[in-house]
């Protein structure tokens, strides 16, 4: 999937302009990267659009221990936006990683977080 597809479809889930939904992804990313280990983030990075990748390196490889609320609260802070709208990135935002990478990549990420995640 090509990053401009990713990114659209992040807004059209999220609905939020295209503007938007980049900073969005940025930042859900970057939270993503410090909520699952440093080798599972790079093995997800592998896989995505070198644009949304870089978030993904993250600068240590334990990963941090955090619920969906945090998790949303981070993405808020960093997009600069209120919780709601990060929330419906967030669900926007792994809804296009589960279509964009290949199946096991995307479970092996979903392994690493607690249950809550998968109503997210």
């Amino acid at each position: 999937m090509e990053y401009d597809e990713f990114i659209r479809l992040v807004a059209q889930r999220a609905h939020v302009p295209e503007d938007q939904a980049a900073p969005l992804t940025r930042a859900t990313m970057l939270t993503l990267a410090e909520r699952i280990t440093g080798g599972e983030a790079r093995d997800l990075a592998a896989v995505l659009p070198p644009e949304v990748a870089p978030p993904l390196v993250p600068p240590e490889d334990v990963a941090q221990k955090f619920g969906v609320d945090e998790f949303v609260r981070r993405v808020s802070e960093r997009a600069n936006t209120d919780e709601t709208v990060a929330r419906r990135a967030v669900r926007a935002v792994f809804m296009t990683l589960q279509q964009a990478v290949p199946g096991k990549e995307f479970q092996d990420v979903m392994d690493q977080l607690p249950n809550e995640f998968q109503d997210i």
